[in-house]
């Protein structure tokens, strides 16, 4: 007998969840836990009113990643310039640190016993904006592909993201007020669906997937988030490509103008398995853009031209929704990546090493970085200005984060399986920038045995663009002083004419005075060029 399949909201049939998917419509909502604000003394979460509510009222939704789903930007509450906040705000510093971090965990969901505080808290010092892109979080198969999204992984990194920020004391304390939500209901698979044929009404509707991870899902009123000292700004998933971005709960704020752009650049160059997210956001009067990026792979000949083909079109295809409702007057809202004012690109960039395996195996053997970078794909692309003209990336010290064999520090160059492709060591995993007020303090990889990819971060100090404005307008005056000053030494030297006496005493005065100014402005320029 032929079991009749559970009740799907009609709300929405899963064809048109699919399709939407297919085609990134409403790409641009994200995940956040930031849009809130404090009415009659309670917490309260807005979204802004669809066409589709068929009432007036205000409508919460609840979203998996214990945040909230925010269609636009105009959904979330905005700063109030001028006014007092309900949260604690502290001016940003001339100078904020800034973590950005990738991994390609290989489609394998994390386990709670996995640790990431070795990689997120590894910094001397503590980020005030924490930037992390994660590649593959599930299978790269045709369910995944083509069904609806599985939120499940996004929602335990999440967790343990957040876990790792807020230390041990201020989880257990999130857990514990996560015990007496309800059990969640298992999430309706690919196969399930397919399997619905004939259901009258059995739509699949991708707004109401009940959470399969525990803490999650519930119409419970979340945890502030000031606990932790972090915010959730904003995370978005694109099938295996991750980015979620966490910004300390005093700058938050400051932050307006979240928004998301997704590019698909998988099978037929549309779909999801490859391509980029990117989050635009400002900080006071600066614009931020972080592109996460999973692109083409292989390693044959020609595949790098894959590779900067996927960059150009990411480039051109990515736009960011206008909206100028909470806009400052006269304050522009960057609508394309290159518009912003810092941009950090990370991710799989998938380039390779233009050498032979034997050749690279010696190479790696002897721990030569330095000659095996000469081979790398991204490097000479760039050099020839085919891909990444006027970015800049920091100096590699590490070994070939890519590729490992299960669970060893050992380069999968021969497989264990007879079936398993042979792989060539490569830099995967890169963190590229642009933008003036950028300096990378560190660059390296973790040694997390978790994938066959190894982590990879870099830790920059960031200089907000009133402070770098403020900083070239003091050189500006400095190298005007110096000038005028080297112009009136000049004008009591005994050789010009308006001067007013002509002693040895005074002209050899003058000389001094001028040696002394033109050694004093070379030596400003170089300190100057060795801070940026």
């Amino acid at each position: 007998m032929r079991t009749e399949p559970s009740r799907i909201p009609k709300s929405s049939s899963w064809p048109k969840t699919v399709v939407r998917k297919w085609f990134h419509l409403k790409c641009g909502e994200f995940h956040s836990d930031c849009n809130r604000e404090r009415l009659g003394g309670r917490v309260q979460e807005r979204r802004r009113k669809s066409c589709s509510d068929k009432d007036g009222s205000l409508h919460m939704r609840r979203d998996l990643s214990g945040g909230w789903l925010v269609e636009s930007s105009e959904s979330l509450k905005p700063p109030r310039f001028g006014a007092d906040t309900p949260v604690r705000s502290s001016p940003p510093a001339p100078n904020l640190r800034m973590f950005v971090g990738t991994w390609n965990v290989g489609g394998k969901a994390p386990h709670g016993g996995l640790n990431l505080r070795d990689w997120l808290m590894s910094t001397p010092f503590p980020a005030d904006i924490h930037v992390l892109g994660f590649q593959e979080i599930v299978p790269l198969n045709a369910g995944n592909v083509l069904g609806a999204e599985d939120k499940g992984p996004a929602c335990k990194w999440l967790s343990l993201i957040r876990h790792a920020l807020e230390g041990p004391s201020l989880a257990r304390h999130r857990s514990t007020a996560m015990d007496s939500e309800p059990a969640q209901k298992p999430r309706i698979s690919f196969s399930d669906l397919l399997s619905i044929d004939d259901n009258e009404g059995g739509g699949y509707d991708e707004d109401h997937e009940p959470g399969n991870y525990p803490g999650y899902g519930s119409d419970e009123e979340p945890l502030d988030s000031s606990l932790g000292g972090y915010c959730l700004a904003a995370s978005k998933q694109m099938v295996g490509i991750f980015l979620c971005v966490w910004v300390r709960e005093g700058l938050m704020p400051h932050v307006s103008s979240l928004k998301v752009s997704c590019v698909g650049r998988g099978i037929m160059g549309y779909m999801g398995n490859k391509g980029s997210i990117s989050i635009s956001m400002t900080l006071q009067r600066t614009t931020f853009c972080f592109v996460c990026t999973h692109l083409a792979s292989g390693e044959k000949d020609g595949d790098e031209v894959r590779r900067n083909s996927d960059v150009m079109e990411i480039l051109k295809r990515t736009r960011f929704p206008q909206s100028h409702r909470f806009s400052r007057p006269g304050a522009g809202s960057p609508e394309t990546i290159l518009e912003h004012d810092k941009i950090i690109w990370l991710g799989d960039l998938n380039y390779r090493l233009a050498t032979s395996c034997s050749d690279t195996q010696e190479l790696v053997r002897r721990n030569d970085w330095e000659a095996l970078l000469e081979k790398d794909q991204l490097r000479i692309e760039q050099r020839a200005g085919r891909v990444f003209a006027g970015w800049e990336e920091g100096r590699i010290y590490f070994p070939p984060t890519y590729k490992y064999l299960a669970n060893s520090d050992v380069y999968a160059v021969n497989p264990a399986k007879s079936g398993e492709k042979r792989r060539t060591p490569a830099w995967c995993d890169r963190i590229l920038w642009r933008g003036k007020g950028l300096k990378q303090m560190r660059y390296v990889r973790g040694e997390s045995r978790f994938s066959d990819h190894r982590p990879v971060y870099s830790l920059f100090s960031v200089q907000l663009d009133d402070h770098v404005a403020t900083a070239e307008r003091d050189r500006e005056g400095t190298s005007n002083g110096q000038t005028e000053g080297l112009a009136r030494s000049r004008a009591t030297t005994p050789n010009n004419p308006n001067a007013s006496g002509s002693s040895s005493s005074s002209s050899s005065w003058g000389k001094v005075q001028a040696e002394e100014l033109l050694l004093l402005s070379r030596t400003q320029s170089c300190l100057e060029a060795s801070r940026f």
